[in-house]
């Protein structure tokens, strides 16, 4: 029996509330003991209590065990294009296009972890199996690279090529990158979700933590990406690749201690079943009813809440999408089940106006997520041939050797500083300069401004490499360049305050307009743009070398990048991006959010006839 139950024993068996309206029960000893309003409960599965679970104490070992894995990933991430070309010796084009499905890849397991993580696994379950996943694959990598693809000894550095590998040894290579997409993208959003359950968003200061925890969150993958993009690419490219990758391992498996040492701490939101099954509910049940009038405002609508079920918020009805109102209609025949004969409807024949509006969420969310994919080719871009064009360019600064892969410290500083910076320089700044505060900018107003800047990034970048190509070096067919590789620091910096504004602003927009039980969800819809991106810059790039490499033509991207026109590639893609921009634009104005109810009006029985 737990705490809440004993309390019912006690002579004071109503329920108390705290200043704040906060539960409170009665303990053993007769202390009153505050329990979260938002229906997360502990690792035993009962309610949690406020004061011995969550806060920023659990959430600092999640923030920790995410900057721990980001080093991890990107230690492999960072280095991936090259490694494709020094050891599996395959062209620019070529690398480019692994690289780029391998990232689209990480980012579809976001989906598949975030259902498991909603519907079956729950949050924490959902990182504990799937980061032991990411530690296998980086110790097969790691086992693979030193005993089967560095051959001859000391090949794998820049301009010194592995021999050709045998297809045993590129499949087992193979295996081991997408274990580690696997492990790393399906724990992603299920990690991130877990992180703003330990804020009960009940309370108003746990509430306001919630809100900026995304921001910590995304702090936390750059300081690790930093790490990476710094100390393991300098290593990596020297030719170490046995060394980082084990450093990869190694962080992995501290990261999978540290959140298992919170375990006791953590609060949780119980898993809700297959989102789907009530999706296709809802289809069939409004196909069912197919010749039915449609209520105007809702009138009539069906709604049941159970009183024990506190953990789930009934969604107000909306106008649009009114086709799907029919699965909440109530027919004779249900309305004398239902009030004479006291009995549950078929949900496949009749469902409520919340099942209803989670499917009007969902559907809503799909424009605006598909209208951001953009600014993912923009990201995935920079982390795959930003890396080509820096390797041809002059890296040396005083008497060392700048890998082409850190040149994304200056995307993750200025992302970092952008985030950490906007509410206590920025904005105040504005303000005393405009002589009055700012409207507070909304998440769709946000991703509309990185997009913009997207565009502006990738417009200097082809006029950057324009800049290259006129110090290329054309003799022998040298793949070199005079022009400093510093000249990329714009377009970097460029691109990381449009993910200070993009992806900062999706987690919260998508994770806030997700029903309850479907956060995850919400959150896998915001990484797994990313996939998207990535298989968008997949094909974009093999059809303009196809149709630019005809007539022996080397094609804008080309094995030799001083004997292409990478700057027409960017030009092109700048201009794809702004027609993005003005659809996302047109969706962004017509979408209309969520409206929850108050979680003190869930627990009523109610059917509305």
């Amino acid at each position: 029996m737990d705490a809440r139950e004993d309390s019912e024993t006690t002579p004071s068996s109503q329920p108390q509330c705290d200043s704040k309206g906060n539960e409170l029960d009665v303990h053993e000893e007769g202390r009153l003991i505050p329990y979260t309003g938002d229906g997360s409960v502990d690792c035993y599965g009962k309610p949690a209590i406020k004061n011995k679970t969550g806060g920023w104490k659990s959430a600092l070992l999640i923030l920790v065990n995410q900057v721990l894995v980001a080093l991890a990933f990107t230690g492999v991430e960072v280095n991936l294009v090259l490694f494709a070309k020094l050891v599996l010796r395959q062209s620019n084009a070529e690398s480019a296009n692994t690289f780029s499905s391998w990232m689209g890849t990480n980012y579809f397991f976001c989906l598949i972890g975030a259902f498991l993580s909603d519907s079956y696994l729950g949050r924490y379950l959902t990182c504990i199996i799937f980061q032991v996943l990411l530690i296998i694959g980086l110790v097969v990598l790691s086992l693979s690279t030193h005993f089967l693809l560095l051959e001859p000894q000391g090949c794998g550095k820049i301009g010194l090529l592995c021999e050709p590998h045998k297809p045993v040894q590129v499949a087992i290579l193979y295996i081991s990158i997408y274990l580690i997409a696997l492990g790393n993208g399906a724990a992603d959003p299920a990690l991130a979700t877990l992180g703003s359950d330990q804020f009960d968003e009940e309370e108003p200061k746990e509430q306001r933590s919630k809100s900026i925890f995304f921001s910590y969150f995304y702090v936390a993958i750059n300081l690790g990406s930093l790490v990476a993009e710094t100390v393991l690419a300098y290593i990596e490219t020297a030719g170490n690749w046995v060394l980082g990758f084990w450093i990869c391992a190694g962080s992995g498996v501290v990261s999978f201690l540290l959140l298992l040492s919170g375990t006791h701490r953590y609060r949780h939101i119980k898993p809700n079943g297959n989102p789907f099954s009530r999706f296709a509910q809802v289809l069939v049940s409004a196909l069912r009813k197919i010749k039915f009038q449609i209520p105007t405002n809702g009138e009539g609508l069906y709604e049941f809440r159970e009183r024990d079920d506190a953990s789930m918020r009934r969604i107000h009805h909306t106008n649009g999408l009114r086709f799907l109102d029919r699965a909440a209609i109530v027919s004779s025949q249900e309305k004398n089940e239902l009030l004479e004969k006291g009995q549950k409807p078929n949900p496949w024949h009749l469902c409520t106006v919340t099942q209803v509006e989670e499917v009007k969420c969902i559907m809503r969310l799909l424009p605006v997520w598909l209208c951001t994919l953009f600014s993912s080719v923009v990201f995935i871009q920079m982390l795959s041939l930003f890396v080509e064009q820096g390797a041809t360019m002059d890296r040396t600064f005083l008497k060392f050797q700048i890998p082409p892969a850190s040149m994304t410290t200056f995307d993750i500083i200025s992302t970092t500083a952008f985030i950490m910076l906007f509410d206590v320089l920025i904005v105040p700044l504005y303000e005393k300069v405009m002589k009055r505060p700012p409207k507070p900018l909304s998440e769709l107003q946000r991703i509309g401004i990185g997009l913009a800047i997207t565009i502006v990034a990738l417009t200097v970048a082809g006029f950057v490499e324009r800049k290259r190509l006129e110090h290329a070096d054309h003799d022998k067919g040298r793949e070199t360049s005079s022009l400093s590789i510093f000249w990329l620091t714009p377009q970097y910096v460029l691109v990381g305050v449009a993910e200070a504004f993009v992806y900062v602003a999706q987690m919260n927009f998508f994770t806030a307009q997700a029903p309850d039980g479907l956060k995850s969800l919400g959150m896998g819809l915001s990484m797994s743009v990313s996939a998207l991106g990535s298989y968008v810059a997949n094909f974009i790039l093999t059809v303009v070398m196809k149709i630019t490499s005809s007539h022996g033509r080397p094609g804008w991207v080309s094995p030799n990048l001083n004997e292409g026109h990478l700057d027409k590639f960017y030009f092109l893609c700048a201009f794809l991006t702004g027609l993005d921009l003005i659809l996302y634009i047109v969706c962004a104005k017509r979408y209309v959010g969520i409206s929850l109810e108050k979680r003190e009006e869930t627990n009523k029985e109610e059917v509305v006839t």
